[in-house]
C-alpha cells in the first residue's frame, strides 16, 4: 500500500528545513558513509510505555549498509553496561565492525562504552551535537518501529513487549520490503530445497547395461 500511495503521489512529504553538509576546515565531509556490511553500525534509544503507564526503553542496533536490525534490547532501564552486553554478543556472532556510530548522550559517551569499543578494535563515530540527521539510518529505523508497532500495539506487560518487539524485528529483517533495497528485505530467509533421492548418477560410458536373467 505504501508503494501504491507513493506511485500515485498521494503521500505528502512533511516539510523539513534545509541543512547543509557538515564539513571540516579542509573542506572534507564529516559524515561517514557505510561501504560494505559490517562497516558501520549505529545504535540509539527509543522509549514507550506499558499499559500501566510505566516506561521502558529499547536499545536498537542497525547495520547501516544492509539496513538490518541486529538487535533490540528491551528493559525498564538501560545503561552503559547494557550497551556493552548487547554489542559484545553481536561482535562474537558477527565479528567486529569498522565503526560504531552513536549519539552524544550520557549512555553513549560513557567512558566504559568508548573504552570497550575501541579496546576490541572498532572505532567510535560520535555525531555532532544537535545533528540527529548524521545518525539517519537508525533514526529512520526508529521511525518505522514507532509507526508500525509502538503506535499500533498496547503492551500489557514488559514480557509481552519483548516478545512482540522481537517478532517485529524478525519480520522487518526477513519479510518487510525496504525501498532503499529495491523493495527486498534486509536479511531474507533462504530455504534450500533437498535433492530428490530418486536422482541417480549415469552409468559410465562404454559399459553395457545389465540384463535380467530369464529362466
Amino acid at each position: 500500500m505504501e508503494r501504491i500511495w507513493r506511485a500515485e503521489g498521494l503521500k505528502v512529504p512533511s516539510r523539513q528545513a534545509k541543512r547543509g553538509w557538515l564539513r571540516l576546515a579542509d573542506g572534507s565531509c564529516v559524515r561517514l558513509r557505510p561501504e560494505r556490511p559490517n562497516h558501520v553500525w549505529a545504535y540509539d534509544f527509543v522509549e514507550d510505555r506499558t499499559r500501566d503507564g510505566r516506561r521502558f526503553r529499547m536499545l536498537n542496533v542497525v547495520d547501516e549498509y544492509t539496513r538490518e536490525c541486529l538487535a533490540i534490547r528491551v528493559g525498564r532501564k538501560l545503561k552503559a553496561a547494557d550497551i556493552i552486553d548487547v554489542l559484545s554478543d553481536l561482535f562474537i556472532l558477527r565479528g567486529t565492525p569498522g565503526h560504531v556510530r552513536s549519539d552524544n548522550g550520557p549512555e553513549f559517551a560513557a567512558t566504559a562504552v568508548k573504552s570497550w569499543i575501541t579496546g576490541v578494535g572498532a572505532k567510535m563515530a560520535f555525531i555532532e551535537p544537535g545533528s540527529p540527521w548524521e545518525n539517519g539510518y537508525v533514526e529512520s529505523f526508529n521511525g518505522k518501529l514507532r509507526d508500525e508497532l509502538l503506535n499500533a500495539e498496547v503492551f500489557n506487560t514488559l514480557a509481552e513487549a519483548k516478545v512482540l518487539i522481537e517478532h517485529w524485528r524478525r519480520h522487518y529483517n526477513t519479510v518487510r520490503p525496504h525501498s532503499s533495497l529495491r523493495y527486498c528485505p534486509p536479511a531474507p530467509e533462504v530455504l534450500l530445497a533437498p535433492i530428490p533421492p530418486t536422482l541417480k548418477s549415469p552409468e559410465p560410458s562404454g559399459s553395457a547395461p545389465a540384463l535380467a536373467k530369464i529362466h
